[in-house]
């Protein structure tokens, strides 16, 4: 089949989620499309069944603000009509759907039908989704196309709570490559970090606010009180400057390491005994997937999407948004005790192994060989 992808093509998760989903869909024999702005930065190597399309938006002196959506369907149209697209698979639903819906309606008029695919990832529903400016468009996306899908019930449950969403909405969770994690490393160099008898928590994020990270900070502060432990910063974004300034103040300057961001996330985590997301809001929790799958267990928030990815009591714990002090009690419980921090640790991974591409890949082609059978209703 000959699909095109459009996503965002950055280290979020939805972009690297697409990236994934597209190179796995080409290992399969797919020919795949991805059309955005620029290159996707998990996208390595381009071939016969992967290629890349990249979105021009010429400047010009009437707009205050370039039109990517209108550069973007245009591209569709193009690409679509040059290689035979059969399929679209667009991620978010504004400005992604949105566009994917103008192009749709433009190769109509040359008598040229292609489905398209939305995958609900987060942001565009709880976000920018929700505003009152954007509400509309993101309703009639979703209602305009073909198969909707979500990253997680809750986020699902959430689309129908905030939407006047008229299609069905199918889960389909976020899922990892697990090949890609089966490391042989016989060191990881864990002596780097931390001392034999230090304990290595670990957070990795966009440090935006509502990854909530001084809760990190304090979290982590009440763990170094009982036990020895160093805490592993990794990622930027505007929170981070605060973020030193109050491990500076707590006078964990030399317990506390900032990385910025990395490309040895595997290694990082490879040496972690314990994930911290604190977050106020996630629509998955990629980033703590990525750590069970590394044998690391979990303190986390139990909202969105994340309990049906770290699971109480197993993989480790999960507390109401805000609550310090229990995600600090909890974390001191799976830290404490070694045999128990093991048996988290294997938890965690052998839970994480459920969501491997390989289980998740043929829910989606499922998914496109229906919508590619229904390319001759055309219900617009």
């Amino acid at each position: 089949m000959k699909i095109a992808i459009v996503c965002y093509p950055t280290f979020g998760g939805s972009g690297v989620v697409a990236t994934e989903l597209g190179i796995a869909l080409a290992n399969r024999g797919h020919e795949v499309h991805f059309i955005t702005y620029k290159q996707p930065v998990r996208l390595e190597l381009l071939g016969n069944n992967i290629h890349f399309h990249e979105v021009h938006v010429p400047k010009y002196p009437l707009f205050q603000y370039q039109p990517y959506e209108l550069a973007l369907s245009s591209k569709l149209v193009d690409t679509i009509k040059l290689y035979g697209i059969e399929l679209l698979h667009v991620h978010y639903a504004i400005p992604h759907a949105y566009a994917g819906y103008m192009a749709k309606k433009m190769l109509l008029e040359e008598g040229i039908f292609v489905p398209m695919i939305t995958t609900l990832h987060g942001t565009d529903i709880t976000l920018v989704g929700n505003h009152p400016f954007y509400k509309p468009a993101v309703t009639f996306s979703i209602n305009k196309s073909d198969i909707v899908t979500s990253v997680s019930e809750s986020l699902k449950e959430q689309t129908l709570r905030l939407f006047d969403v008229k299609n069905p909405i199918e889960v389909i969770p976020n899922f990892i490559d697990t090949t890609k994690y089966k490391n042989d490393y016989t060191d990881c160099q864990r002596s780097l970090m931390a001392q034999d008898d230090e304990k290595i928590v670990t957070h990795i994020s966009n440090f935006r606010r509502v990854k909530r990270i001084p809760d990190v900070i304090h979290i982590f502060n009440g763990i170094q009180q009982k036990i020895k432990a160093k805490l592993i910063m990794v990622g930027e974004g505007p929170e981070k400057v605060a973020a030193e300034k109050l491990s500076q103040e707590l006078g964990l300057t030399d317990k506390v390491v900032f990385l910025g961001n990395s490309t040895e996330i595997d290694r990082i985590l490879c040496f972690s005994d314990l994930f911290l997301l604190p977050s106020e809001s996630e629509s998955f929790g990629l980033a703590a997937l990525e750590a069970m799958i590394n044998k690391v267990a979990v303190v986390s928030s139990n909202v969105g999407g994340i309990p049906e990815v770290n699971k109480d009591g197993i993989t480790g714990y999960l507390s109401n948004v805000g609550d310090v002090d229990d995600m600090t009690k909890n974390a001191l419980k799976v830290l404490s005790n070694e045999e128990t921090l093991t048996n988290f640790k294997q938890h965690a991974f052998e839970w994480a192994s459920k969501f491997d591409i390989l289980n998740i890949l043929p829910l989606y082609e499922e998914v496109y060989e229906r919508a590619y059978k229904s390319r001759y209703k055309n219900s617009y």
